[in-house]
This record gives C-alpha cells, sequence and structure tokens, in this order.
C-alpha cells in the first residue's frame, strides 16, 4: 500500500517543485511518500498529531499545513534528483525558499497563541 498524506496534495507538490523537477522525482508514488514524510516530521516537530485532529480543524490551520507539507514534499522532490534543474545553484534556490516557509510554518504551528488567534477567528 502506498503512502499518502491528508495535508497536501501531489498536484501541489509537484507545482512547488518546479517545471525543471526530474518527471522520475515527481512521480505520483514519490510524491505521495514524500507528502506522508512531511507530515510525520510536522507531527513530530510541533508535538502535536495534526494528522489525528486534521478534519477539526479551522480553514486557516489547514492553510498552514498544507503549505508545511507541500514545501518539505518538494524540497524532497528536488533533493531526489536535481538533474532537470539548469544549475545546482537554481535548485538549491528553490529548496531554500521552500524550506524557509516551511519553517515558518513549523513556528506558526508552534506558538499557541497564534494557533488560539487562528481557531478563534
Amino acid at each position: 500500500m502506498a503512502d499518502t498524506g491528508i495535508f497536501a496534495t501531489t498536484a501541489e507538490v509537484q507545482y512547488k517543485a518546479g517545471a525543471n523537477a526530474s518527471a522520475t522525482s515527481k512521480a505520483e508514488a514519490y510524491t505521495n511518500s514524500f507528502i506522508a514524510q512531511a507530515e510525520s516530521y510536522i507531527n513530530t516537530a510541533t508535538r502535536k498529531n495534526w494528522s489525528d485532529v486534521y478534519t477539526s480543524l479551522n480553514v486557516d490551520v489547514k492553510a498552514v499545513l498544507k503549505e508545511c507539507a507541500s514545501n518539505l514534499a518538494a524540497i524532497y522532490v528536488i533533493n531526489y534528483d536535481m538533474s532537470g534543474f539548469t544549475s545546482r545553484i537554481e535548485a538549491e534556490d528553490m529548496v531554500n525558499i521552500l524550506y524557509r516557509r516551511a519553517i515558518d510554518s513549523i513556528k506558526i504551528l508552534i506558538d499557541q497563541k497564534i494557533e488560539t488567534f487562528i481557531t478563534g477567528a
């Protein structure tokens, strides 16, 4: 049985990985596995199992989880095979941008004051 995630979609990850990401690393089986790994990382890093309570979450919290998971999974796609990019620097720039936004999302999810604000909105 293939790994699948619930926070992000394959299409979102493939879009963020970019047109130059290899077709092999953007394959649905790999992308789904990368999404599942990203979600496990998010749950562990934030010390909260968002997967178990996902359906009851506010739409804004779901959007933050989607952004974080799709960014992390896109990083995995790019790192898996950088051969399609015009240069390693181009691939690394994309990874750096996605990483920064993923870390910002993790910080938002950890901060209980922000979570309370979003949930109460």
